[in-house]
């Protein structure tokens, strides 16, 4: 079959079960990244000079090196600290750098409330940590929802370099497929075309997800 809906044919569960490693990557990666970002999000905000620090350098450093360079260099050190597999390494290698970027989008939403909404809060007795909890955070998570969106979109895209690392994800599968059938471009078309059908149901649930949350906070004020 040397055409392109040959390739597609003939290699559809190959690319489909690494189109499952490849949102099963971006998702483990992601909820990693969260974490991390909100954890340096609020160091970035600490009033504690330490912390501060901790986080612009770490920030500084990520932002400032090729995500291909952070790759190999975190995963070649993770493997030799702890026994991981490939997948696990590059999902962490992933979630480090997409945290820098998590941690940007939440302390700018953080930091674009109002002040005096944490102040109201406190005079009413409630703790920093409630009031983060139930004042802070759900306001800061709708306003950053819509970059939080385009940084999924950025990280599902940037996973294809896990590739290198051995992974079987869909430029794995594509780079295997194009080296037996020597039909680089239809390959490459057709994982292109995976690619862009997750990028539109993540886009789709990402615009879902704010419509809901938007709706929610219209019937609440109302």
């Amino acid at each position: 079959m040397g055409s392109l809906p040959g390739v597609f044919v003939e290699h559809f569960p190959t690319f489909l079960k690494a189109a499952e490693v490849t949102l099963r990557l971006t998702a483990v990666s992601l909820l990693i990244a969260i974490v991390l970002g909100v954890a340096f999000a609020l160091m970035r905000i600490s009033r504690y000079r330490v912390l501060n620090l901790i986080a612009h350098a770490y920030i500084g450093i990520v932002r400032g090196l090729p995500l291909i360079v952070q790759l190999m260099f975190l995963y070649f050190g993770i493997v030799r600290l702890v026994a991981l597999s490939s997948f696990w390494a590059g999902s962490l290698a992933l979630a480090i750098h997409a945290g820098a970027y998590v941690a940007e989008i939440f302390r700018g939403a953080i930091q674009s409330l109002d002040p005096g909404q944490r102040e109201a809060a406190r005079s009413l007795g409630m703790s920093k940590w409630q009031t983060m909890r139930l004042i802070v955070f759900p306001q800061a998570f709708r306003r950053a929802l819509p970059p939080l969106g385009n940084q999924f979109i950025i990280g599902l895209k940037d996973s294809s370099l896990v590739a290198y690392l051995g992974v079987h994800e869909l430029f794995g599968a594509a780079l295997t497929i194009q080296a037996a059938n020597y039909m680089p471009f239809e390959t490459y078309l057709v994982a292109g075309c995976y690619y862009l059908a997750l990028v539109l149901i993540f886009t789709f649930l990402v615009h879902r997800l704010e419509k809901h949350l938007n709706r929610g906070q219209r019937e609440t004020s109302s």
